[in-house]
């Protein structure tokens, strides 16, 4: 099996949430910001990059654990991985895609704005992490009912 989690450019909430379902991130506690900071791909990941697929790890139960982006083309480039996963022999019922992106809030979009879009990573980078440990908790949670999905082997998107 493989899973996407995914968001709007692959910097900030997929990468944590892969991160915390591969232990790389804590969760029986809130991360420190440093612990964030120096997650692979963690507010890296230029615009031109936006749509490739990130691996990021294996997980426990032998899954391949992806990040990417979509941008505002989530069903485009959903599509367009199927059709290439398809095209590879690899069955799309091996694929479970995992929206990051919907417990993102204000903090950490405006910090990838300003971190991404503008180069102002001084002052962008520490907001999405503000933002990110305000909503850690849904993170977990949405790890949680991934990790339970992978376990029943369902793929839902």
């Amino acid at each position: 099996m493989k899973i996407f989690y995914y968001c709007y450019g692959s910097a900030h909430s997929s990468v944590v949430a892969a991160s915390i379902h591969l232990g790389m991130l804590p969760s029986d506690r809130l991360p420190s910001a440093k612990e964030i900071e120096m997650l692979p791909h963690f507010d890296k990941t230029d615009s031109c990059e936006i749509g490739t697929p990130f691996f990021m790890g294996i997980d426990e139960y032998e899954t391949e654990i992806f990040i990417t982006g979509m941008t505002n083309e989530r069903h485009l480039v959903k599509k367009a991985i199927y059709s290439f996963l398809r095209h590879s022999g690899i069955d799309e019922s091996d694929l479970m895609m995992v929206d990051a992106l919907k417990y993102v809030n204000l903090k950490t979009r405006l910090g990838g704005f300003l971190s991404r879009r503008m180069g102002l990573v001084a002052l962008g980078r520490p907001l999405t992490i503000k933002g990110i440990l305000e909503k850690y908790a849904d993170f977990l949670a949405l790890v949680k009912e991934t990790k339970h999905k992978e376990l029943m082997g369902l793929n839902k998107t």
